[in-house]
């Protein structure tokens, strides 16, 4: 199957940190289909050789079991083209369909790299030069808006100009292994799914933590936030994995079927439930393993009296039979103690002991995420007896590392998504009305700060954000999976 692949914002930071070297992997292990072109847009001037020279040195960068020989570059550079366009001039999009039909390729992939402001024009300009015929597939990286009005009037635009089953809305968690393997676990083995529900669960914990502050993102993450960047999108997806019900099959609608369920069984927003379950913070000036780092408001790019939240932490229920009455709790932010992705479900403790049990013990299942990949699951063993009258128990975690199980099979995200797009894939692709119901869902967040005078708590840099954070999910008598 040939193809073509154009990547707009071709010279991007995520074009060279992410895209080409998940593209690399691909023509590496031998995914990436024969009878492929790479098309790098961008406005400077470059040839195809100098763009290709390019491309090579930022390699430099990336993980070095991932850089690529002389040889391999060699082989994989002659797939990279270049074309210059400014992506306001209709003429451009013209010289461009002209390079596309020439070669007349099975499928044309559209990478939309840009600044978010760009997407409805670039979707617009490709359809008037006729390029959104049924072979196109557009993928558009987050954020698509920053608000549901800004969301559907993308949405309505792409609406007017392609096919639903022609736009892949990227979302980079879906593709990481350890999620594939979340649905694996539950809907591949009849071990968990009996137990997954209220009757068994008491709470369940999402963290997406970072240990960096904003870094060179702070003009952009100025204008964003946390419950923008992190919960809106990756935070409310990984919610969506863990508490959907069962799909009929595989197929890419009946999988976003079910995440939109859980989507709109999401308890709604009250001015009482905001005020007690969200967590607004950021990180003010301090230490981190011995060297001092700025504050939030002294990052480049950040306005000294900014109110964007670096943190949130945040209480909900799915209101549905199986899910009633159980918390899910939320938490993502930057300078946090480390960087962490995992979920923990914490089972409801047995009815009746018999045995002694260590304080707070109960039944954990981990699902860890990054940078760890794999599953804990924490049970309860009678050790060495140890001279006591009533026999006691102490925990003990089977522990399934999936690098260590499958190392070299692992595939990236970026990698996977982007050979699913080739193929068409869209199971692991985020559906217009999932991605509304979510903006849906947040929006009553984001109208109570902008009306709130207190602004975000300030909490220290290495710690777990601020101490509300804690006193929050201890009004239901639980604790964050650290404070064990």
């Amino acid at each position: 199957m040939s193809f073509d692949l154009v990547l707009f914002g071709g010279t991007g930071d995520l074009a060279w940190r992410k895209l080409m070297p998940a593209l690399f992997q691909a023509f590496r292990h031998g995914t990436l289909p024969e009878g492929g072109r790479i098309i790098a847009v961008a406005r400077d001037e470059l040839s195809d050789e100098q763009y290709r020279s390019l491309i090579q040195s930022r390699f430099d960068s990336v993980d070095l079991a991932k850089r690529p020989t002389p040889d391999e570059f060699e082989r994989f550079g002659a797939l990279l083209h270049y074309l210059r366009m400014d992506l306001s001039q209709t003429q451009d999009y013209a010289r461009l369909a002209d390079v596309l039909h020439e070669r007349g390729a099975d499928t044309v992939v559209m990478y939309v790299a840009t600044a978010p402001s760009l997407f409805t024009n670039v979707c617009e300009q490709i359809a008037a030069v006729g390029l959104n015929g049924p072979n196109t597939r557009v993928v558009l990286e987050k954020p698509l808006g920053h608000d549901l009005k800004s969301n559907q009037a993308i949405n309505d635009t792409l609406r007017r100009v392609l096919k639903e089953e022609q736009v892949f809305r990227i979302d980079h968690y879906l593709g990481k292994p350890s999620v594939q393997n979340l649905f694996a676990m539950r809907f591949g083995n009849a071990l968990f799914e009996p137990l997954w529900r209220r009757e068994h669960i008491a709470n369940i914990q999402i963290t997406i933590a970072e240990e960096l502050g904003v870094e060179t993102r702070g003009a952009f993450y100025d204008q964003t936030g946390a419950l923008r960047d992190m919960v809106q999108n990756h935070a409310l997806q990984l919610l969506c994995a863990i508490g959907m019900e069962p799909p009929i099959n595989s197929s890419a609608n009946a999988i976003r079927d079910e995440k939109l369920k859980v989507l709109q069984s999401l308890k709604p927003w009250s001015m009482e439930t905001i005020g007690q379950h969200v967590i607004r913070g950021q990180y003010a000036a301090g230490k981190t393993h011995g060297h001092n780092v700025p504050g939030y408001l002294q990052e480049k790019g950040v306005a000294g009296n900014s109110t964007t939240e670096t943190f949130v932490a945040l209480r909900t229920e799915i209101s549905n039979w199986r899910w009633a009455g159980v918390p899910f709790y939320i938490r993502t932010g930057k300078r946090l103690a480390g960087r962490d992705a995992h979920i923990v479900v914490n089972f409801r403790p047995v009815p009746h002991p018999i045995f002694k049990m260590p304080t707070g013990a109960v039944n954990r299942l981990v699902i860890n995420l990054q940078p760890k990949d794999g599953l804990e699951l924490h049970l309860l063993a009678q050790g060495a007896p140890q001279n006591q009258t009533e026999p006691a128990l102490s925990q003990v975690a089977l522990n399934l590392d999936f690098d260590q199980r499958f190392g070299t099979e692992r595939v990236g995200a970026y990698e996977r998504l982007l050979l699913d797009v080739i193929a068409g894939r869209l199971n692991l692709f985020v559906r217009s009305d999932e991605q509304e119901e979510a903006w849906r869902w947040v929006e009553p967040i984001l109208q109570h700060w902008r009306n709130d005078p207190a602004g975000p708590r300030p909490y220290a840099p290495g710690s777990w954000g601020p101490s509300a954070a804690s006193a929050m999910i201890a009004r239901d008598g639980h604790c964050w999976s650290e404070e064990m």
